[in-house]
C-alpha cells in the first residue's frame, strides 16, 4: 500500500512505543486473537481516523488481524506521533498519509 510519511526511519522507536501501548491493552489483544482466527472483515475496508498515538495503532493492528484493509489519515500534524505513523506505512495492508509534525 501507498504511504507518505514524515520520517520512515522512525518506525524502530515507534515499534517500541506500539509494543509498549499494546501490553497495556489486554482486553484489545484478546479481541485481536479472537479476530486472528476468525478473520470477521475478510478483507473489507476499514478506515481508522489518525494515528496520534501509540493506542491507535495497536487497533489498526487488530483491525488488520481480522482481515481489514486500513486507511488512515492524520487531521492534525502538530499532534501525530510520526514515529508511529512510521510503523502503519510498513504495514502492507494499510494505506496512511500522515505528514507528521511540520519543521
Amino acid at each position: 500500500m501507498p504511504y507518505e510519511v514524515k520520517d520512515i526511519t522512525l518506525a524502530d522507536q515507534g515499534r517500541k512505543n506500539i509494543e509498549w501501548a499494546e501490553r497495556q491493552m489486554g482486553a484489545l489483544l484478546k479481541v485481536r486473537e479472537r479476530f486472528e482466527k476468525e478473520k470477521p472483515f475478510d478483507r473489507s475496508q476499514s478506515r481508522a481516523g489518525a494515528p496520534h498515538h501509540k493506542e491507535t495503532a495497536a487497533l489498526v493492528h487488530t483491525l488488520i488481524a481480522g482481515g481489514a484493509e486500513v486507511a488512515i489519515t492524520s487531521c492534525n500534524p502538530l499532534s501525530t506521533q510520526d514515529d508511529v505513523a512510521a510503523v502503519l506505512a510498513g504495514r502492507r495492508s494499510t494505506d496512511v498519509r500522515c505528514k507528521g509534525r511540520i519543521g
